[in-house]
Protein backbone atom coordinates (compact mmCIF):
# COMPACT_ATOMS: atom_id res chain seq x y z
CA UNK A 1 0.00 0.00 0.00
CA UNK A 2 1.61 3.23 -1.17
CA UNK A 3 1.70 6.34 0.92
CA UNK A 4 -0.58 8.55 0.16
CA UNK A 5 1.59 11.60 -1.09
CA UNK A 6 2.97 8.51 -3.37
CA UNK A 7 -0.18 8.31 -4.80
CA UNK A 8 -0.62 11.28 -6.10
CA UNK A 9 2.97 11.84 -7.62
CA UNK A 10 3.47 9.11 -10.43
CA UNK A 11 6.69 8.37 -10.06
CA UNK A 12 7.60 9.40 -6.70
CA UNK A 13 10.48 8.02 -4.76
CA UNK A 14 9.64 6.70 -1.19
CA UNK A 15 11.48 4.74 1.60
CA UNK A 16 11.42 2.22 3.87
CA UNK A 17 13.68 0.25 6.54
CA UNK A 18 13.02 -3.32 5.64
CA UNK A 19 13.33 -5.58 8.82
CA UNK A 20 13.40 -9.57 8.45
CA UNK A 21 11.57 -11.60 10.91
CA UNK A 22 11.20 -15.64 12.27
CA UNK A 23 8.24 -13.62 13.35
CA UNK A 24 7.17 -11.07 11.88
CA UNK A 25 4.04 -10.27 13.77
CA UNK A 26 5.66 -10.63 17.19
CA UNK A 27 8.29 -8.14 15.86
CA UNK A 28 5.68 -5.76 14.58
CA UNK A 29 3.90 -5.51 18.27
CA UNK A 30 7.16 -5.16 19.47
CA UNK A 31 8.09 -1.69 17.55
CA UNK A 32 4.27 -0.50 17.21
CA UNK A 33 4.74 -0.78 21.02
CA UNK A 34 7.81 1.13 21.18
CA UNK A 35 7.01 3.63 18.76
CA UNK A 36 3.03 3.79 19.75
CA UNK A 37 1.52 3.26 16.72
CA UNK A 38 -0.52 0.49 15.51
CA UNK A 39 0.99 -1.70 12.86
CA UNK A 40 -0.33 -2.43 9.84
CA UNK A 41 -1.25 -5.58 7.37
CA UNK A 42 1.46 -5.04 4.36
CA UNK A 43 1.44 -7.20 0.89
CA UNK A 44 1.13 -10.56 2.63
CA UNK A 45 0.29 -12.74 5.66
CA UNK A 46 3.33 -12.56 6.89
CA UNK A 47 4.47 -8.47 5.76
CA UNK A 48 3.61 -5.96 8.59
CA UNK A 49 3.89 -1.79 7.84
CA UNK A 50 4.85 0.71 11.06
CA UNK A 51 4.79 4.73 10.21
CA UNK A 52 8.37 5.66 10.86
CA UNK A 53 8.80 8.30 12.61
CA UNK A 54 11.13 10.15 10.17
CA UNK A 55 8.89 9.53 7.56
CA UNK A 56 8.41 6.37 5.58
CA UNK A 57 7.64 2.84 7.04
CA UNK A 58 9.19 0.19 8.90
CA UNK A 59 8.56 -3.24 6.83
CA UNK A 60 8.89 -6.18 9.14
CA UNK A 61 8.36 -9.60 6.99
CA UNK A 62 9.14 -12.84 6.68
CA UNK A 63 11.47 -13.75 4.18
CA UNK A 64 11.02 -16.18 1.70
CA UNK A 65 11.76 -19.54 1.95
CA UNK A 66 13.45 -19.57 -1.43
CA UNK A 67 16.00 -16.56 -0.25
CA UNK A 68 16.56 -16.91 3.56
CA UNK A 69 17.67 -14.04 5.39
CA UNK A 70 19.97 -15.74 8.63
CA UNK A 71 20.21 -14.11 11.64
CA UNK A 72 23.35 -11.89 11.47
CA UNK A 73 25.34 -9.32 13.58
CA UNK A 74 26.22 -6.17 11.63
CA UNK A 75 26.87 -2.54 11.86
CA UNK A 76 23.56 -1.24 10.92
CA UNK A 77 20.64 -1.02 13.86
CA UNK A 78 17.73 1.29 14.30
CA UNK A 79 18.15 4.22 16.68
CA UNK A 80 14.40 5.34 18.08
CA UNK A 81 14.82 8.99 19.69
CA UNK A 82 12.90 11.23 22.00
CA UNK A 83 13.30 14.02 23.65
CA UNK A 84 13.28 14.12 27.84
CA UNK A 85 10.34 14.05 30.06
CA UNK A 86 10.57 16.13 33.08
CA UNK A 87 12.47 13.50 35.30
CA UNK A 88 15.68 13.88 33.05
CA UNK A 89 17.50 12.42 29.90
CA UNK A 90 18.61 9.10 32.09
CA UNK A 91 15.38 8.62 34.22
CA UNK A 92 13.27 9.06 30.95
CA UNK A 93 15.67 6.05 28.86
CA UNK A 94 15.27 3.91 32.12
CA UNK A 95 11.56 4.23 31.83
CA UNK A 96 12.09 3.00 28.08
CA UNK A 97 14.32 0.21 28.33
CA UNK A 98 12.13 -1.29 31.07
CA UNK A 99 9.46 -0.87 28.49
CA UNK A 100 11.62 -2.32 25.64
CA UNK A 101 12.64 -5.22 28.11
CA UNK A 102 8.67 -5.79 29.28
CA UNK A 103 8.20 -6.66 25.51
CA UNK A 104 10.75 -8.54 24.87
CA UNK A 105 14.24 -6.58 23.63
CA UNK A 106 17.66 -7.62 25.45
CA UNK A 107 19.89 -5.34 27.65
CA UNK A 108 22.88 -4.92 25.42
CA UNK A 109 25.14 -2.25 26.89
CA UNK A 110 24.46 -0.44 30.05
CA UNK A 111 22.85 2.89 29.59
CA UNK A 112 25.10 5.69 29.96
CA UNK A 113 24.72 10.12 29.58
CA UNK A 114 26.61 11.02 26.93
CA UNK A 115 27.22 15.33 26.26
CA UNK A 116 24.14 14.55 23.48
CA UNK A 117 21.63 12.62 25.46
CA UNK A 118 21.37 9.69 27.49
CA UNK A 119 21.63 6.39 25.76
CA UNK A 120 21.40 2.34 25.33
CA UNK A 121 21.89 -0.40 22.71
CA UNK A 122 19.80 -3.22 23.48
CA UNK A 123 19.15 -6.30 20.67
CA UNK A 124 15.26 -6.69 19.99
CA UNK A 125 13.47 -9.95 19.91
CA UNK A 126 15.09 -10.88 17.17
CA UNK A 127 18.40 -10.11 17.98
CA UNK A 128 18.50 -7.02 16.11
CA UNK A 129 20.70 -3.94 17.43
CA UNK A 130 18.90 -1.01 18.47
CA UNK A 131 19.69 2.47 19.90
CA UNK A 132 17.50 4.08 22.13
CA UNK A 133 18.58 7.87 22.54
CA UNK A 134 17.10 10.41 24.93
CA UNK A 135 18.10 14.11 24.06
CA UNK A 136 17.94 16.80 26.76
CA UNK A 137 14.81 18.69 26.91
CA UNK A 138 16.27 21.82 25.22
CA UNK A 139 17.45 19.93 22.51
CA UNK A 140 16.79 20.63 19.15
CA UNK A 141 16.44 17.74 16.18
CA UNK A 142 18.85 15.09 16.64
CA UNK A 143 22.00 15.08 14.40
CA UNK A 144 22.30 11.28 13.53
CA UNK A 145 24.00 9.47 15.76
CA UNK A 146 27.41 7.42 14.60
Amino acid sequence: MPEPEAQAIAGAITSSLVLAADDPAGLAQFYGALLQVEPQPGLGSTHWRLSWPAGGWLEVYAPSRSRPQPRQPGRLALCLQRKADATGALATLQAWISQALELGASLGDPPRQEPFGAEAWLLDPEGNRLLLLVLPGGMGEAEPHP
